[in-house]
């Protein structure tokens, strides 16, 4: 018989067993540009009228409203885990072992399938999410930004601007290139989200390439005497902006290995990723993935063929992932988010140490950014070292997503344990 998977909540919450001892014990916790009426525009930030939040986080204005947020969130912390533990304790056992061998060796294919075993899971594309809280929204001045905090992603710098202007509710997506970097692009699809009362909300899509500091967006997103009526919430407006990078162009940095044609006399296999391709040797790269060994060298069509297409990854990203594998030290603050992704992706634990190794021992990234990695990505040990760094309830407050499941139930887990233990 095999065994029923262990509970997390018994991992977690063991000492808190009793639902209402463990809401008892957390009371504790107090815790003008270019326009068009319905297309997206291009908007220049009008740095002439600046609203001072676009520079500083919109903090909460008092201890008392800081616990309750705190209070709130592990709350919502809690019902998750209780919601996954229920969802666990539903999975009916499995009786028969052999029962369980058959059924898994029926979805395996044979060599005459043209799939892949263990393909990866495609959630791990591009994709991040910001959110902002604006405040007093009725009371905004015409034609004025506000902006949400600044976030990196991906080595990109991206904010959401938000003005009222001519009647209207503005909101535009920005996106800043590296700095040391003249010409590049991104190509994006996304959506911007404005939540209101009784579940209201408005979404349009914004699909758009980057070329330059800029942001694209709507200057008609919506009338605001409707946002004053029908999307404030004690004075507030909850935003958002959930972005996909489809491609990069001119982000990456210096490349120490090449894996080009140049290549052909010392390897024996293609790996094609877009209009790239990568000439590497198949032994070697299938000893360091089991995806890769699944796919390279088990009784599938891919192993029989001399060339292999990876599809919804970012060439850039695969050439330093292949670097960290033969050895080169290429992790770094720009580098180290996509090679995770990749890392990840095809199990690939060389790749993996290197990434949490730069994360834990060299990294300037906030601690807020690296647990959203170290979530994301799996990476156990940063977890640990994260979780281990947070000493109070401020730092606790600093590194709590808008959204708790931002995280995985892991560190949803370990973060509420840490918030009983500050108590």
């Amino acid at each position: 018989m095999v065994a029923q998977p262990r509970s997390l909540f018994e991992e977690v919450l063991s000492p808190f067993r009793n639902k209402g001892a463990l809401r008892k014990k957390m009371r504790k916790v107090r815790g003008r540009p270019q326009t068009s009426n319905n297309a997206s525009t291009a908007n220049p930030v009008n740095n002439s009228k600046v609203d001072s939040s676009a520079e500083i986080p919109q903090n909460l204005t008092n201890r008392d409203e800081d616990n309750q947020t705190v209070k709130r969130k592990l709350d919502e912390v809690m019902e998750k885990l209780q919601s996954i533990e229920e969802s666990v304790s539903k999975i009916p056992k499995i009786e028969n072992d052999k029962e369980s061998t058959e059924r898994t060796e029926d979805k395996v294919d044979d060599s005459s399938s043209n799939s892949m075993v263990s393909k990866p899971v495609q959630k791990e594309e591009k994709r991040f999410v910001l959110k902002h809280i604006f405040n007093n929204v009725a009371s905004f001045d015409e034609e004025t930004n506000h902006c949400s905090v600044q976030e990196n992603h991906f080595n990109l710098d991206s904010y959401i601007i938000v003005q009222r202007l001519d009647g209207h509710l503005a909101v535009y997506f920005h996106i800043c290139g590296p700095k040391d970097k003249i010409k590049w692009a991104v190509e994006t699809k996304g959506e911007l989200k404005i939540y209101g009362k009784n579940q209201k909300r408005e979404v349009k899509s914004l699909d758009k390439r980057y070329e330059k500091n800029q942001s694209w967006g709507f200057p008609k997103f919506l009338k605001f005497d409707d946002v004053k009526n029908d999307y404030l919430i004690n004075g507030s407006l909850s935003v958002e902006a959930h972005i996909q990078i489809i491609e990069t162009f001119g982000l990456g940095k210096e490349k120490i290995r090449t894996f080009d044609e140049s290549q052909k006399d010392v390897s024996d296999f293609v790996v094609s990723v877009r209009d790239t391709k990568f000439h590497v040797q198949k032994m070697f790269l299938a000893a360091q993935s089991p995806y890769f060994k699944a796919s390279l060298l088990g009784n599938f069509t891919e192993s029989k063929k001399s060339e292999i297409t990876l599809n919804g990854i970012d060439p850039d990203d695969f050439h330093y992932f292949l670097e960290v594998l033969y050895g080169e030290d290429v992790v770094d603050e720009s580098t180290v988010e996509g090679i995770a992704l990749l890392a990840d992706m095809y199990d690939a634990p060389t790749a993996m140490r290197r990434c949490e190794s730069f994360l834990i021992n060299e990294s300037k990234k906030s601690l807020k950014k690296i647990i959203q990695m170290a979530s994301r990505y799996h990476l156990e040990n940063v977890k640990n070292k994260c979780i281990e760094k947070i000493k109070t309830m401020g730092e606790l407050r600093s590194v709590l997503p808008a959204n708790i499941n931002d995280l995985d139930q892991d560190v949803m887990g370990k973060l509420l344990q840490k918030s009983i233990s500050l108590h």
